[in-house]
């Protein structure tokens, strides 16, 4: 496996894989089935579309377009929304709300997930012939090493309503332009003004990065970089959020309504009650 040669950890010892080794089993302890697959099954009357509660929070859902690391839209993305339980997208407005007070935006890249486009993520770490995204998106990560890495896995907090990923964005928020596939991939990891161009402050990566510089506080990062990391991480745990270590921009409500419950309805208007 070649990984990033200023890497402090050791392979078999890194942050992230311990992390989410721990996130796994416990997720296996508590799991319960998920709901059924059928493109017709509603969500619980708690969730709610994240702009019915607050219009302000910039939403760029990655998953359904092709950029990201699977570089195709993702099974269940039926329209690019983000959808939470109702407590977590409220608890999200009040992390807006101070913001919006300093100049800044939250831009959520994803929220709800269900369960379909986990299955779609492991299916496509299991087809070791597609690298279409690796120069972006792992590019120091064998994808043979993406289970045991931890950078994918069958289930995710995701699939229960109140996890999302998310950074901040300075206002007036500038446009991010689309990804043109086939384009050529700078890694997710290089300097912000060479990198995929998006409208986040400067957080040391992009999202999705596969790379331990994508740990929250991992200590190359430093600067400007460390304290903007730092921002969202005060802001969010502020309004009762939990990060989760391994990425900068995962963030768990920490009381969630759903705990060991994985949903699998589509990401569409007619999912919601």
């Amino acid at each position: 496996m070649s990984r990033n040669p200023n890497s402090p950890y050791p392979k078999s010892m890194t942050p992230r894989a311990l992390v989410l080794a721990l996130v796994a089993m416990a997720s296996v302890l508590l799991f319960s089935p998920p709901a059924a697959v059928a493109d017709d099954v509603k969500a619980p009357a708690d969730f709610v579309a994240l702009s019915s509660v607050d219009h302000s929070i910039i939403q760029e859902i990655r998953y359904a377009t092709p950029h990201n690391f699977v570089g195709a839209p993702v099974n269940g993305y039926l329209q690019p929304m983000c959808i939470l339980t109702k407590p977590a997208a409220l608890a999200l407005h009040h992390v807006q709300l101070k913001l919006l007070r300093t100049g800044y935006s939250l831009k959520v890249y994803d929220c709800y997930r269900p369960q379909r486009a986990v299955d779609n993520f492991v299916s496509w770490a299991e087809d070791l012939t597609d690298q279409t995204m690796k120069g972006e998106f792992y590019p120091d990560e064998d994808k043979a090493d993406l289970f045991t890495d931890g950078y994918i896995a069958a289930k995710s907090g995701h699939s229960r309503g109140s996890t999302m990923d998310l950074t901040i964005v300075k206002l007036p928020a500038a446009r991010t332009r689309a990804y043109v596939p086939g384009e050529p991939l700078v890694p997710c990891y290089a300097p912000q003004d060479a990198r995929f161009p998006d409208n986040s402050i400067d957080m040391g990566t992009g999202f999705d990065c596969f790379d331990t510089l994508a740990n929250t506080l991992d200590p190359r990062i430093t600067g400007v970089q460390l304290s903007n990391r730092l921002m969202l991480k005060n802001a969010m745990e502020a309004a009762g959020f939990t990060n989760l270590a391994v990425e900068w921009w995962h963030y768990t409500l920490t009381n969630e309504p759903y705990p060991a419950t994985y949903f699998d309805f589509p990401i569409t208007w007619s999912s919601l009650s």
